[in-house]
């Protein structure tokens, strides 16, 4: 990784850079985001832990034991909030699907309490705890949790599909996450060391490079994981998108796939478009 131009990859993963009209896309999300929180009756700030940022909005689903959605948001483990994604939900609840969108805590934190990758991929362990100790209450089926996730939360999502669940509790099912959607995920961290406008900021270390990153683990023994980019990314997005099927094998991440014409956040529009085959993706774990 050494050998890794600075440079070159910065301009291969500083996506605001490469996405020139980004701040439309954020203030657009944010805009009918808070609009859907008005409109759906949802439970805002439910906290699943003591931790920094540990809370989730749950948009329940109209019917009751329906399928459970947890998105957790992209943000490369620095930026970005659960509230810039609630418009993800009507599409989804429209559908009958209960939608849950997880808090985490964000990179560097503070000298007191410094946060880390594999600190945040811990609290969205405790995050899927919670959801399937307490999502019958707001009309989820326990047994039936998708996760799906953007950028670092697509990195999150694979990795929870991968999780141990009997190490974290013993009355736990071995498959908590059914199944997962990575959008645009990220699965070998060691670029992000030598990456200039990352580095300082998520400080990775060797050893945390190497254990939060999912395409150097064992595929998982159940379930599926959907792997898809935008067709506009860069190189090395496409790459890793490619990598965590090479990885875990056709069997585990049965659909990888580039989609044409989306950029690094058009993509997070496609979820949330009916129409689009990646919606389709979703629906399709979601109801398997």
């Amino acid at each position: 990784m050494a050998s890794f131009d600075p440079a070159w990859l910065e301009g291969m993963y500083n996506n605001l850079a490469r996405v020139k009209d980004h701040p439309a896309y954020f203030e657009r999300w944010a805009r009918e985001s808070a609009a859907v929180r008005e409109a759906l009756p949802a439970r805002i700030d439910l906290p699943y832990g003591q931790g920094v940022n540990e809370t989730l909005d749950i948009f329940p689903a109209p019917v009751p034991d329906a399928p459970v959605l947890v998105f957790i948001h992209g943000g490369y483990w620095r930026a970005m909030d659960k509230k810039d994604h609630s418009f993800i939900a009507p599409a989804f609840n429209d559908r009958g699907i209960c939608v849950v969108q997880p808090n985490y805590a964000l990179c560097p934190g503070t000298r007191e309490q410094p946060v880390t990758v594999p600190g945040i991929l811990l609290q969205m362990v405790r995050a899927l705890e919670w959801t399937w100790r307490h999502i019958a209450a707001h009309g989820g089926d326990p047994s039936r949790i998708t996760v799906a996730g953007h950028s670092a939360g697509g990195h999150m999502a694979a990795a929870l599909l991968a999780c141990d669940w009997k190490a974290v509790a013993p009355d736990l099912p071995t498959q908590l996450v059914r199944n997962a959607l990575s959008i645009s995920g990220l699965y070998d961290l060691r670029p992000l060391q030598r990456t200039p406008f990352l580095e300082n900021v998520l400080k990775l270390t060797d050893a945390d490079a190497l254990r939060a990153s999912p395409a150097l683990w064992r595929a998982p023994k159940r379930g599926q994981l959907y792997a898809v980019a935008g067709g506009g990314e860069s190189e090395e997005f496409i790459r890793h998108n490619a990598m965590i099927r090479e990885a875990w094998g056709r069997n585990t991440v049965p659909v990888c796939e580039v989609l044409p014409g989306l950029n690094h956040f058009d993509v997070v529009d496609a979820l949330a478009d009916p129409a689009h085959t990646l919606h389709r993706h979703a629906v399709q774990l979601l109801e398997a």
